[in-house]
């Protein structure tokens, strides 16, 4: 159940739209912070309030082409504890994977026309806060589309499929109810992927996020 009351930058230079969701997440239980219309006044408002989360648009002002997205780059590597949700109309394929293979957690790419509910809105931005992924299946899709495929090459059709869908954000149960398999037969092909892009068991590290990281750092650029 989700109760932590999540403080948030919003990025977005449409006025409407940025009001629009500062209704809405305060309706939901977040403190929205501060807004930016502009990637300097994103990178300011971050770095003055420090929020959980920063929901940015990739094209803003100037040259409304990828000023939000380059700005959220720069704020992974200036404040790497702040989540980043990007949610916009459209897909920067090798920004985003720039954005998701520096090896950190918490970032999510989201579409606009393709967010249906503002319940799934909110579940992201805490999933993103609190160091997962949240990635809309046409934005891995695009991802898919370019680059070397070494390892990823090297899986079967059904690791393909689950490694996408944990790059989604999926557990390994929602992935078992979603493929209609055991959660066992999950766990067997997690194990597999994880073999493949030799990823060996530590105490400290988490090769579920690493395994997504490869995926998406050999598919974007």
């Amino acid at each position: 159940m989700i109760n932590k009351h999540l403080r948030v930058v919003l990025a977005e230079d449409s006025v409407v739209l940025r009001d629009g969701m500062v209704e809405l997440l305060g309706a939901r239980g977040c403190d929205v912070v501060a807004t930016a219309g502009t990637a300097p006044e994103l990178l300011a408002a971050v770095a003055e309030h420090r929020p959980d989360v920063a929901v940015v648009d990739v094209r803003m002002p100037p040259t409304h082409t990828d000023e939000g997205i380059r700005a959220a780059v720069e704020i992974r590597a200036t404040a790497p504890g702040v989540g980043i949700l990007v949610f916009s109309q459209h897909v920067e394929a090798a920004w985003a994977a720039r954005l998701l293979a520096d090896g950190s957690a918490g970032v999510g790419y989201l579409l606009k026309e393709r967010v249906a509910r503002t319940s799934e809105f909110v579940d992201a931005l805490h999933r993103v806060a609190e160091g997962g992924t949240a990635l809309d299946p046409e934005v891995v899709t695009q991802l898919l589309r370019g680059g070397q495929r070494s390892r990823v090459d090297t899986l079967t059709p059904r690791e393909r499929e689950v490694l996408e869908l944990m790059a989604q954000g999926h557990s390994n149960r929602s992935i078992a109810g979603l493929l209609t398999v055991s959660e066992r037969a999950v766990e067997k092909h997690v194990a597999a992927v994880f073999a493949k892009f030799g990823l060996h068991a530590t105490e400290a590290d988490n090769r579920r996020v690493k395994a997504v990281l490869t995926y998406l750092a050999e598919n974007g650029s």
